[in-house]
């Protein structure tokens, strides 16, 4: 198995299942064309400027499976210049931190830290050493810290609550803009989703230059059950691996998303709510039903420069730019696609991994799922018209 730059891995023992795996690649590799708005450069969140990834992975030992994924708004302090930002809850099933402040004032003032259940206070612990230290933070008193989690106790010894300081501050120091590493990577070590072996996946869409050219970054941490679907195929019936199957094979149900929403149009956290929410139309379209036991969370975000909130100002009056509601559905569209691509990336990078218990969690079957796809027609979207470029 190949890890980025970008990844501090911890290797000790017997790591990941041994035999040969399919080879893996992103859903475009094998020819899954979702949607008909063109894809950014990268096809990831990061196709947003300014915005970047870094992620840390622990697996170690034969139970440690977990990690942490920072996503960086912008390259500045973003305690000094926040950015404006919503939350849409699908089902609050978390523990995710700092909601309620994004929800009360429509700001970020943090990167966003993804991870596991138990150790979410850990990881916002660390993002606070890492905030105030920040050159400019000398003086702060106050920070929101923002961690989302999904619980990968599965496959991960999770009560040993591993995540520590110094990898949450390696996942930030490593991000980076470009492509973004995916699977069973970071945040995304040891969840699984919809039957197979989950974890980080993303996309993007660009607009086209009549529609404002704006573009829709989307980051997730993908850890839910249900009934996988790829382009309206069923595939995870047909591979006969899904919840409520039988009394024999357990399927999980519950383990919760985190999606994350970055654009550079410029939008109030009123319209930003309104984009997360267009999210869960893309989280039902893969499968997803959002159990009892599931927190699915989608946090939205713009990077547009006038629209920054400044930590400190003498202006008492504060004037942005926002689309009007009418110039919003090009934005939901891209939403909706990039998110659906970004859940389907996380199964089809991912590898098998086995961890706590010796359990084992086999990942999408690449060949099959392709075969599936063909038998519906739902693979081969080449001829379909894309969307116009002016």
């Amino acid at each position: 198995m190949k890890y980025p730059k970008t990844l501090t891995v911890l290797l000790l023992g017997v790591a990941v299942v041994a035999q040969a795996q399919e080879k893996r690649g992103r859903a475009r590799d094998f020819g899954v064309q979702i949607g008909i708005l063109k894809t950014g450069q990268h096809n990831a969140i990061t196709d947003v400027a300014g915005v970047k990834v870094g992620h840390t992975t622990l697996i170690k030992e034969d139970s440690i499976r977990t990690g942490v994924t920072a996503i960086i708004p912008h390259e500045g302090n973003v305690f000094q210049q926040k950015v404006p930002a919503a939350v849409f809850v699908g089902n609050g099933f978390g523990k995710s931190m700092g909601l309620s402040q994004i929800k009360e004032l429509g700001n970020i003032e943090t990167p966003i830290l993804l991870t596991n259940t138990l150790n979410a206070p850990m990881v916002a612990n660390a993002l606070l050493d890492y905030m105030l230290a920040l050159p400019g933070n000398e003086n702060v008193k106050s920070v929101n810290a923002m961690v989302g989690e999904t619980n990968d106790g599965g496959l991960n010894d999770i009560r040993g609550r591993h995540v520590k300081t110094e990898d949450v501050l390696q996942a930030l120091k490593t991000a980076q803009n470009g492509p973004v590493a995916e699977g069973a990577i970071g945040a995304g070590t040891g969840t699984e989703a919809l039957g197979f072996k989950g974890g980080i996946g993303t996309s993007s869409r660009v607009l086209p230059a009549s529609k404002g050219g704006y573009t829709v970054g989307v980051l997730v941490q993908s850890n839910f059950g249900g009934v996988l679907q790829i382009n309206g195929a069923p595939v995870g019936r047909e591979l006969n691996n899904f919840y409520m199957m039988d009394k024999t094979k357990q399927v999980k149900a519950d383990g919760s998303c985190m999606i994350i929403i970055a654009t550079d149009a410029p939008l109030s956290d009123r319209n930003l709510e309104r984009l997360a929410k267009r999210s869960f139309i893309a989280f039902g379209n893969v499968g997803a039903f959002a159990s009892n036991g599931s927190g699915d969370y989608s946090i939205a975000f713009s990077t547009y420069n006038k629209n920054r909130v400044p930590y400190t100002t003498r202006e008492k009056v504060r004037t942005i730019d926002d689309l009007n509601n009418d110039e919003m559905s090009p934005l939901f569209m891209a939403v909706w696609e990039a998110t659906q691509e970004a859940l389907i990336n996380s199964l089809f990078m991912a590898e098998d991994m086995k961890g706590k218990n010796g359990r084992t969690v086999k990942a999408l079957p690449i060949k099959k799922t392709i075969e599936i796809l063909k038998k519906y027609k739902a693979l081969d979207q080449n001829k379909l018209p894309m969307a116009i470029e002016n």
